[in-house]
């Protein structure tokens, strides 16, 4: 008789838990692009019941961790010298300038990368070929000269005799006396272009121009003594009547007042600017016992549209980029 011997193979318990854990709990990937495309998807299938997780953001961050993937950002420069040699550094076939002329905020902006020129193709499936981010800007905020604030920040705004001297005296800089040929009124040739072109404004607004001492004099003893007659009419055929004040000012020794309704002063526009000769109208109001005086720059969009063009003509000459009036897509 022969005795037979049976074996019987055991498994490590522990040894089978691990393999089935390894098994349940690893993960897979799904799409992993090669070279980790950026532009692609990075799936994997983790533990949780299979759950899928997309990991593209967290690859894209740590690829812009070490490198950025395209420009972005906006510089804010100091001086036009330094937009433009800004657009000439980042500049490329698709960039361009836009030019703000606000009279409060007037700005220029520098669009790197701007849209490529051409119409929109909707049609294309991975996206319009000619669009761009425009993420990469520099904003340049023209400064406007303390003389300029100064001045249209008081035209227009009835003064009081001492508010008007003491401005007066603390811009007299910015005041200059006519010259001769602009006192005699006269358009000449041997006059400078500048002194007919104020001579001009002065025939059209029937002004006298002024010279800075007498307005001083008339901001520290003006006095006014004002005498109203009434005259009264009326149309017998319709019946429609007026009533009408004949107001005569007259200082005080009796004589009609023969006061200069216009003044000049040269002031830039923007900070560090050329100067632009500007007429000045000087009226005054008599409001019951005391008089207003008001000092109204004439037509100052004319010198603003001036240096607002120079400036530009200058950036788009010397960065040789498209420039478009007004603001960019946000």
């Amino acid at each position: 008789m022969t005795d037979e011997t049976t074996q019987f193979s055991t498994e490590n318990p522990a040894a089978t838990m691990r393999d089935v854990m390894e098994k349940l709990g690893g993960t897979e990937f799904i799409d992993r692009p090669a070279d980790f495309d950026l532009t692609k998807a990075h799936l994997v299938a983790t533990p949780g019941h299979r759950t899928i997780e997309d990991l593209t953001s967290m690859h894209r961050a740590a690829a812009e961790y070490l490198k950025p993937a395209r420009r972005k950002g906006t510089a804010r420069l100091d001086d036009l010298q330094s937009l433009i040699e800004w657009a000439n550094r980042f500049k490329g076939p698709t960039s361009a300038l836009f030019a703000k002329p606000d009279l409060r905020a007037p700005t220029i902006t520098c669009i790197a990368d701007y849209h490529a020129e051409g119409p929109s193709d909707q049609t294309i499936a991975t996206g319009d070929p000619t669009a761009r981010h425009c993420h990469h800007r520099a904003i340049y905020n023209f400064p406007l000269s303390e003389e300029w604030k100064a001045w249209t920040g008081v035209s227009g705004q009835p003064l009081e005799k001492d508010d008007l001297g003491e401005f007066i005296e603390a811009n007299a800089k910015d005041i200059m006396d006519p010259t001769a040929a602009i006192l005699a009124g006269k358009e000449t040739n041997k006059n400078q272009p500048w002194e007919n072109r104020l001579i001009q404004t002065a025939q059209q607004i029937e002004g006298r121009y002024g010279q800075l001492t007498q307005l001083l004099q008339m901001s520290r003893q003006f006095q006014v003594y004002e005498t109203s007659n009434l005259k009264v009419t009326s149309n017998r055929d319709t019946g429609e009547g007026e009533i009408q004040f004949l107001n005569e000012h007259k200082g005080a020794d009796g004589k009609p007042l023969q006061i200069p309704n216009l003044i000049i002063i040269a002031i830039p526009v923007f900070m560090g600017g050329a100067p632009y000769r500007m007429p000045v109208r000087f009226r005054y109001r008599k409001m019951g016992g005391s008089v207003r005086f008001i000092l109204s720059i004439y037509n100052p969009e004319k010198a603003f549209e001036s240096a607002f063009k120079e400036a530009i003509e200058e950036a788009a000459e010397r960065t040789e980029l498209p420039t478009f009036k007004g603001s960019p897509e946000s």
